[in-house]
């Protein structure tokens, strides 16, 4: 599934544990094939197609916990997916909600007789879903990055043995995305440097100023007019001018 070179992502069999040895084989080359992926959206999207066939799920979806705390959907299979966890965060209940913010794993094998979710299980069963799923996405050092949602329109019984493949999974997912959003945005970081670096030199060839005076001339007119930086840089480089009022929006 992920692209470029590297592992691949099997989505045809199952994963087999076989013993202790073949356990830590399958996740490092699952490991391998998730770090692989090139872009964060790649890699939330083989998250959730690799555990949906894994689990014969109908429907799957990853909870990220964005900027100023609210929760978030990526990677959603289909619009019921994004609408169950929609709901769940309008409801502030369900279980990807709780397994976000408490960081727990959690079943339903009958969502109907549900007592932990009255108004979303309501809702959810309204839209078709029985049984479901939600493994908290954790690092390493216990940082809180959301949670994998799997849901099922008939009744799906979580073994053990699921219940301990997708925990194991899901730390080894929680670090691919966090390094994949922390690689983007490094990357972003560098290109914002090498654009005002670029824009720096039309300033110093123009204005015959040195590069500390062509930064300040950038920064001060950032600063002055509620425009990021990056955004003053990249339309210098566009236009061979500063933005005059207008031109650009804060």
């Amino acid at each position: 599934m992920s692209e470029g070179a590297g592992p691949q992502l099997s989505t045809k069999e199952p994963v087999v544990l076989m013993s202790d040895f073949d356990y830590a084989v399958d996740f490092a080359m699952i490991a391998a094939a998730l770090h692989a992926a090139p872009t964060p959206t790649k890699t939330a999207d083989d998250i959730v197609a690799y555990v949906r066939q894994q689990l014969d799920a109908d429907h799957g979806s990853i909870t990220v916990i964005g900027s100023r705390k609210r929760l978030e959907t990526i990677a959603p299979t289909d619009r019921l997916a994004e609408q169950l966890d929609r709901e769940q965060y309008k409801l502030r209940e369900g279980p990807c909600y709780d397994s976000s913010w408490r960081a727990q794993t959690l079943t339903s094998t009958n969502l109907a007789d549900d007592e932990r979710w009255p108004r979303w299980a309501a809702r959810a069963s309204a839209l078709g879903v029985v049984s479901l799923l939600a493994v908290e996405l954790t690092t390493v050092d216990d940082q809180r990055l959301g949670s994998i949602n799997s849901y099922w329109t008939r009744s799906r019984d979580i073994t053990p043995d699921d219940a301990a493949f997708m925990s194991i999974f899901a730390r080894h997912a929680a670090l691919a995305l966090a390094q994949a959003w922390n690689e983007d945005g490094l990357n972003v970081a560098l290109d914002g440097r090498k654009l005002i670096g670029q824009a720096q030199g039309i300033l110093m060839e123009r204005y015959d100023l040195d590069e500390a005076r062509a930064f300040e001339v950038l920064r001060r007119y950032s600063q002055d007019h509620n425009i990021k930086l990056r955004d003053v840089a990249a339309y210098l480089m566009a236009t061979r001018q500063l933005p005059i009022s207008g031109d650009l929006q804060p």
